[in-house]
C-alpha cells in the first residue's frame, strides 16, 4: 500500500540537500521511513528536516564531510542513540571537476576522489555494523552513467564514479550471507544543482543531453523511485546490480 513500503525502516542518507538526495528524502518519509539525513550545507539540511517533519515523518539531521571518518563515527553514533537501528544507507553525497586528464590539479582530484570514492567507503565501513545488526539491510551507492562509459573530460569525477561501480559489487558479494545487500545506481544527465549552471549555459545544446535518446535532462524525482525500489523489501533479491536511470544514453 502507498506510504508503507519503508515502514518501520531507518535511512541515512548523505547529499539528502542536493536535488536527488531530497527528492530520495522526501519519498522515503512519504512511504514511512524513519530518517537521518545529512550534508555540510547546514541550513537547507534545516529546511529539509523542517520539510520531512511536515510530511509525519521521524527525522534526524546533522552536518556532514562524507570524506572525514571521525564525522562519520559521530553520525552513526547519532543513529544508534536516536533509532536503535539501520535498515537502508543511501550515498548519494558527491562532487564534480570538468577538466581532463592533464587539466585536472591535483589538489581537485584529491577532492573529488576523496568526497566520492572514499566518502562512500567511509560510510560503508561506519555503517555495516548496524546494518549487519538489522539482518535485512540496503545499501545504496550513487555512481553515474560516467562510472560506466567514458566522456573525454571530467577524469577525477569518472575515476571515481568507476571505483563506485565495482566497490559496490565486492561489497555485494562480501556481505551476500549477511543480510545487506549493495547496489548502485547510476544517473544521467540529471537537473540538479551540482550541473544546473551547466544546463543553464547550454541548455538542450548540452553534448550528453544531444546523446541522449529523449533529448533532455532526467528530474531528480524520476531517480528517487529507484532507491525507493532498492531501499524496499521489493529488491530482496537483488544485490551486485546497477540501475541505469538515463533517458537512454547509454542504450547506443
Amino acid at each position: 500500500m502507498a506510504g508503507q513500503r519503508l515502514a518501520g525502516k531507518v535511512a541515512l542518507i548523505t547529499g539528502a540537500t542536493g536535488g536527488i538526495g531530497a527528492a530520495t528524502a522526501e519519498l522515503f518519509a512519504r512511504e514511512g521511513a524513519r530518517l537521518m539525513i545529512t550534508d555540510v550545507a547546514e541550513k537547507p539540511l534545516r529546511e529539509l528536516a523542517g520539510r520531512i517533519e511536515d510530511l509525519g515523518a521521524d527525522v534526524a539531521a546533522a552536518r556532514l564531510d562524507v570524506s572525514s571518518a571521525s564525522e562519520w563515527d559521530e553520525v552513526i553514533h547519532v543513529v544508534r542513540e536516536r533509532f536503535g537501528t539501520l535498515d537502508v544507507l543511501v550515498n548519494v553525497a558527491g562532487i564534480v571537476d570538468w577538466p581532463g586528464v592533464e587539466d585536472t590539479a591535483e589538489d581537485a582530484w584529491d577532492r573529488v576522489i576523496d568526497v566520492n570514492q572514499k566518502g562512500t567507503w567511509l560510510g560503508m565501513k561506519a555503517a555495516m555494523p548496524l546494518l549487519r545488526a538489522s539482518g535485512n539491510a540496503s545499501v545504496i551507492n550513487t555512481s553515474s552513467v560516467l562510472g560506466l562509459v567514458g566522456s573525454g573530460a571530467a577524469a577525477a569525477y569518472q575515476a571515481s564514479k568507476g571505483a563506485v561501480r565495482l566497490l559496490s559489487k565486492t561489497a555485494a558479494v562480501e556481505y551476500a550471507r549477511q543480510g545487506v545487500r549493495v547496489n548502485s545506481v547510476h544517473p544521467g544527465v540529471i537537473a540538479t544543482p551540482m550541473i544546473q549552471e551547466l544546463l543553464d549555459e547550454q541548455g538542450d545544446r548540452q553534448p550528453d543531453i544531444q546523446r541522449t535518446p529523449m533529448r533532455r535532462a532526467g528530474r531528480a524525482e524520476e531517480i528517487a523511485p529507484a532507491y525507493l525500489f532498492l531501499a524496499s523489501d521489493d529488491s530482496s533479491f537483488v544485490t551486485g546490480a546497477e540501475f541505469v536511470i538515463d533517458g537512454g544514453l547509454t542504450a547506443y
